[in-house]
């Protein structure tokens, strides 16, 4: 079934324009970024070395560009590339690829810190963890760490991989920080051979990528980017990581978690008329939320608020003791539907935020920001070379996610580098405005973007009339609300299913 609601290109780009763009070329960005962020001592730092031939750092290098290495658009770039390729052996970098002892993971994280601290984002009014896996499609029988997944793009089985994902978002920036491939019990495609060293970094990924579940892969990577130093003040994932155990996290990390909960046999803990009880989501709309539909102001969604408690104890058994807390849980539904007879189960939506003192419109707003790690995994596919290697083995699938993640984070550091070139004063005087804006007013830079890609192509046809121009703005903008907060149709139906 084909969602023609939410299609991905109702989400601004990141870093893709940066690449079209003839002013700023992309071979100097690239390696004007490479020396500020110091990748020579990062690469060191990490541990990596090689013994013989081509160094390490020539290595990377080469690895990273590989991607673009035929791109019109930067042929002085590709001519000192292609150079460097014809003394590296192509064999050189597979092998390099196929390394067990390589920690590709923590020069991610080194990356991300790197970009984290020159455009001091510790400064920024909003920084969320994101949460999100996305499966790409791999064919052949020989391909190890492929197994059977659902793909909720596609709303389908596939059989791939999924790689569980943990970034930074904030107000216009996103830096992918963690990534980790998962290995589902459905029809897997086992190792080929065993791996030479049992203890390496590469078997250790592998078991992790087999044995754990995706939230004790998420549960791992937020403790590895909090101890790096980065900081956030929300952690926000879609309905799969709604639980118990990812609550328990954000609390422990002292972050406010704001998660989309799916309509499950989870208990809350309700205060009414006096009295005590444990719901669970589909009673609580029937009891509460159904007839208690509140507009917000500037957003084209209606919600109901209430304040529940939730047990997060482990202790299981009659002599388990409840460790009970207050979360908010937001209701929400389109605006458009104008009575209860014209909505159904599958007609709203419920987060759950750790902070009660947040209002709908914050909680809302904050959620949006997940929309920057869709637009990252679309980028990562097109431009960036996201699991594009021609290679089988788990340990190059690996070292492959997080090269993508790490030349996505030169981009962004460039981007970043020339905004605040060009407009720092004027970033600055707004920042001091900004909790007084609404939600809309505070995403308007990205509005603009989907205002100009309308503009683009409306320019096309001649006799268009304002009222066109602005029907066709109003529709992108609904679509980029509708996709960031998934509330769409589809969405909706899989949740309720």
């Amino acid at each position: 079934m084909k969602n023609s609601v939410t299609k991905s290109d109702s989400l601004p780009p990141l870093i893709a324009d940066m690449l079209q763009d003839e002013r700023s070329p992309v071979d100097n960005l690239f390696a004007d970024t490479w020396k500020t962020l110091g990748f020579n001592v990062l690469i060191k730092r990490c541990g990596f070395s090689k013994r013989s031939g081509t160094d390490i750092v020539t290595i990377v290098y080469l690895l990273l560009v590989w991607k673009w290495i035929h791109v019109r658009s930067i042929a002085k770039f590709s001519e000192q590339s292609i150079q460097l390729f014809a003394d590296v052996h192509k064999d050189g970098l597979y092998d390099t690829l196929k390394r067990e002892d390589i920690n590709w993971r923590e020069f991610n994280l080194q990356v991300a810190k790197k970009v984290y601290d020159r455009h001091n984002l510790e400064s920024t009014q909003i920084r969320t963890f994101v949460l999100d896996d996305s499966v790409k499609a791999r064919r052949g029988k020989k391909m190890e760490a492929v197994s059977s997944h659902f793909d909720h793009t596609n709303n389908t089985q596939v059989m791939g991989q999924q790689v569980l994902t943990l970034g930074l978002a904030s107000e216009d920036t996103f830096l992918p920080l963690d990534s980790q491939i998962f290995i589902s019990d459905k029809k897997v495609q086992p190792q080929r051979k065993a791996f030479q060293d049992g203890r390496s970094v590469a078997a250790k990924r592998y078991a992790k990528a087999s044995e754990q579940t995706k939230v004790e892969m998420a549960e791992g990577m937020l403790r590895r980017a909090t101890r790096s130093g980065i900081r956030a003040h929300y952690l926000v994932a879609d309905a799969w990581f709604g639980n118990k155990s990812m609550i328990r996290q954000s609390l422990s990390l002292e972050m406010n978690a704001i998660l989309r909960m799916k309509k499950n046999k989870l208990k809350y803990r309700v205060k009414l008329k006096g009295r005590w009880y444990q719901m669970d989501a589909k009673t609580l709309y029937q009891h509460v939320a159904r007839k208690n539909w509140l507009k917000v102001r500037n957003l084209p969604w209606k919600v109901v608020e209430l304040e529940v408690q939730i047990d997060l104890s482990t202790q299981k058994g009659k002599l388990a003791k409840a460790d009970y807390h207050c979360v908010k849980l937001l209701f929400v539904r389109g605006a458009h539907i104008e009575s209860d007879t014209d909505s159904s189960e599958k007609s709203w939506a419920l987060f759950l935020s750790t902070d009660t003192a947040l209002s709908s419109s914050k909680i809302l707003e904050t959620y949006a920001l997940r929309w920057g790690i869709e637009v990252y995994f679309k980028e990562a596919k097109q431009h960036l070379g996201f699991l594009q290697e021609q290679t089988i083995s788990f340990t190059s699938h690996t070292a492959s996610i997080h090269l993508c993640a790490i030349r996505y984070l030169i981009l962004m550091s460039g981007k970043l580098d020339g905004l605040d070139a060009t407009v720092d004063s004027v970033r600055n005087s707004i920042q001091e405005q900004l909790n007084a804006l609404c939600f809309a007013a505070q995403l308007w830079k990205y509005f603009r973007a989907i205002v100009r890609g309308t503009l683009r192509s409306m320019a096309q046809h001649l006799g268009c009339t304002v009222k066109e121009i602005m029907t066709a703005i109003d529709s992108a903008v609904q679509e980029f609300l509708i996709r960031s907060l998934q509330l769409d149709a589809l969405t909706l139906e899989i949740e309720h299913e």
